[in-house]
């Protein structure tokens, strides 16, 4: 068996134990108060004493008990100072009689007519009575808890109207004071009410109030004083994770309807930058380009300032390097943090929220945050976003009987440390205006100095729990709370850093729109468990939810990041052709003049061999005219030989014929000397 079972059955025991000593008690006590009734009666029936009897003596022995009584005849006792009869002297009752106890053996307050308290209380029957009367509601409400004024005034409930919730509200102090089972009170009989409830599960315990809670001995002692007809129920409860980061329905959105406003603020960029994002959006849908997840975002940001983008934004005033450097960096930070699992799509439609279960209770939305201490900028701006979102798809329907949802912000100081002004006024105008359209908003933090103060301004109803205030800081955030609550019977000052554990100073609007008395109230317990769901049987409801099958899977479709990767493709299958046509261009050129300079090589060379070719036949001719001009004397010699010879023949005598000279000197032999010639130099001319 473990401890906490053996520490459970002793507080049980211990706590029975004290029940029956205060019964015990509660009977002595009744005892002598017959007692003590029987001896007034008997002393209011004794005759008078006889007016001529003698007063008492000195000395006499003192009676026991009540005096007897006396003759009708005696005297009554004369006090001696002013002859008046004397009272008859009774015995006093020795101990006090011990006030009524409740079962787990705490006192309960002497009561008077008017329902005013004995010792101990702050407020006197008028305030008691204000009160009473300040928290008598006609329609439905909400039941907070009973006025405490020294002890629960089980009598004196406080509560909420319905149809004040979209008048908006805080549950404030420190930690461990109760503010997660007030905000589990409120969703449980909001839902009862048959309202949809939206709540972020910060710890794991509010997934407990799906499972009906488990009575004991203390849990029934607190609510029997204060009233409360306890019993465990389990409320109708949906879960959901951002991005599937946990057990739930996994809750996406995309880039686009997340908004630069919300996003700037998640990255904690500054005006000149988140500017500048908000320029990228508006070229973004100008542009047709979807931004569904921050990959499309990335890649819009690089385009624009890249060489094909620069151009986009010219009219505009551009994008600076600088400036998307620092969002991309930004971006990529935030994306390993695990922010790229909350945006995407399907984008969660948050009329899904709205839904009641088929009983007609409302159901209650728990959004399980298990990294909150490690992103809480993403948890309380996407929780923002859902605000938003609703507030444009919501109709107007101005004051209803009831709310159409109630949205509760846990550690809702996350969402303001270190907004933009432009951030805060969206939150403040979104606060100021949703109440038009059916949406309660419940901030729940440590203290009020948490929320702005355009934003406190908006809200109607205030539970505030213990404030601490161990430094100057605190001692001032004390201070400045207590100036913001009306006038009151109580000691703001001392009661808030004195109130125990599930109790609140109390102050809400009543049906009329105007602020209820002050009441310090000891609330309601839970009607569902104070423990988690145990994880297995959450998986299982998870996995039988009907919602799993439209947002379970994870869809990437065509978006900005396809579109600008297939542009960028285009751009650079252009350029690339570009390219190769300048580069066939360039060859072709180049072509072109390798074929002009070997063109006029080749002319060149040719004018040279031509030059050669000329130079060889005036060479051939000066050679052939030479030639001719030997043949010529030659032939004139051979002539004046033969015409020597011929006269020599004919003064002498014609010697023996000789065919030769017979041949070259006539006239065929001239002729074919000639050709002779003619050919020899033709020949060599060929060649060259």
């Amino acid at each position: 068996m473990s401890d906490a079972v053996e520490q459970a059955q002793a507080a049980a025991a211990a706590a029975r134990a004290a029940a029956d000593e205060a019964r015990r008690l509660a009977d002595e006590a009744a005892a002598r108060a017959e007692e003590l009734a029987a001896a007034l009666q008997a002393a209011a029936a004794a005759p008078a004493p006889s007016l001529d009897a003698e007063p008492a003596v000195a000395g006499s022995p003192a009676p026991t008990g009540l005096e007897a009584p006396r003759s009708p005849d005696a005297e009554p006792a004369v006090d001696a100072t002013t002859s008046a009869p004397a009272a008859t002297p009774v015995t006093p009752v020795t101990g006090t009689v011990p006030l009524p106890t409740d079962t787990a053996g705490t006192p309960l307050a002497r009561r008077t007519g008017t329902g005013g308290v004995g010792p101990g209380g702050p407020l006197d029957d008028a305030a008691v009575a204000a009160i009473r009367d300040g928290y008598r509601i006609d329609g439905s409400a909400l039941q907070l808890g009973a006025l405490v004024n020294g002890e629960a005034l089980p009598d004196v409930q406080v509560r909420i109207p319905l149809g004040m919730l979209n008048r908006h509200g805080l549950v404030a102090g420190a930690t461990g004071t109760g503010k997660t089972r007030t905000l589990q009170v409120l969703a449980e009989q909001i839902a009862a009410n048959g309202v949809p409830v939206f709540a972020a599960d910060i710890k794991g315990d509010l997934s407990g109030l799906a499972v009906a809670g488990q009575a004991n001995d203390k849990l029934l002692a607190r609510t029997a004083g204060i009233g409360q007809q306890w019993q465990g129920v389990a409320s109708q409860a949906e879960f959901y994770s951002l991005g599937g980061q946990g057990t739930g329905v996994p809750i996406r959105a995309t880039v686009s309807g997340f908004g630069p406003l919300l996003l700037s603020k998640v990255l904690g960029l500054n005006d000149t930058q988140e500017s500048s994002l908000g320029l990228v959006f508006h070229y973004a849908e100008q542009a047709g380009l979807p931004l569904v997840d921050l990959s499309d975002l990335r890649s819009v940001l690089t385009f624009l300032v890249s060489d094909e983008g620069k151009a986009e934004l010219a009219e505009l005033g551009g994008l600076s390097k600088q400036t998307a450097g620092v969002i991309l960096r930004e971006l990529i930070t935030f994306a390993d943090q695990g922010a790229d699992q909350f945006f995407g799509e399907p984008e969660i439609d948050t009329q899904v929220f709205l839904r009641t279960a088929a009983d007609g209770r409302g159901i209650v939305s728990l959004l399980e945050v298990p990294g909150v201490q490690d992103q809480p900028e993403v948890f309380s701006t996407f929780l923002m976003w859902l605000l938003a979102d609703l507030f444009n798809e919501l109709p107007e329907v101005g004051d209803q009987d009831k709310p159409k949802l109630v949205f509760f912000f846990d550690e809702a100081h996350l969402l303001f440390s270190g907004a933009s002004k432009d951030f805060l006024d969206q939150i403040v105008r979104t606060v100021r205006l949703i109440r038009s359209k059916g949406v309660g908003i419940f901030f729940v933090t440590q203290t009020p100095k948490d929320v702005p103060n355009d934003v406190l301004a908006q809200l109607g109803s205030r539970v505030q729990h213990q404030l601490r205030a161990h430094t100057p800081d605190d001692a001032k955030a004390l201070r400045a709370t207590v100036s913001t609550y009306p006038t009151s019977g109580y000691d703001l000052g001392e009661v808030l850093t004195s109130l125990a554990t599930g109790e609140a100073i109390v102050t809400v609007m009543n049906e009329k729109g105007a602020p209820t008395p002050v009441a310090w109230t000891r609330l309601r317990a839970p009607e569902g468990s104070m423990d988690p769901m145990p994880t297995p049987e959450m998986t299982a409801r998870v996995q039988a939810s009907p919602l799993l099958a439209t947002y379970g899977t994870r869809v990437d479709p065509d978006s900005a990041y396809e579109m600008l990767a297939r542009r960028m493709e285009a751009a650079a299958a252009q350029v690339a052709a570009a390219d190769a046509q300048k580069e066939a261009a360039s060859a072709a050129a180049e072509a072109e003049k390798e074929a002009a300079r070997a063109a006029a090589a080749a002319a060149k060379e040719a004018a040279a061999q031509e030059k050669q070719e000329a130079r060889e036949r005036a060479a051939a001719q000066k050679e052939y005219e030479r030639a001719q001009r030997e043949f010529e004397r030659a032939e004139r010699a051979a002539d004046a030989r033969r015409t020597k010879r011929t006269t020599a023949r004919t003064t002498t005598s014609r010697k023996a014929d000789d065919p030769i000279s017979d041949l070259l000197g006539s006239g065929l032999g001239r002729t074919i000397a000639k050709e002779v010639v003619q050919g020899i130099f033709s020949t060599l001319r060929r060649r060259r």
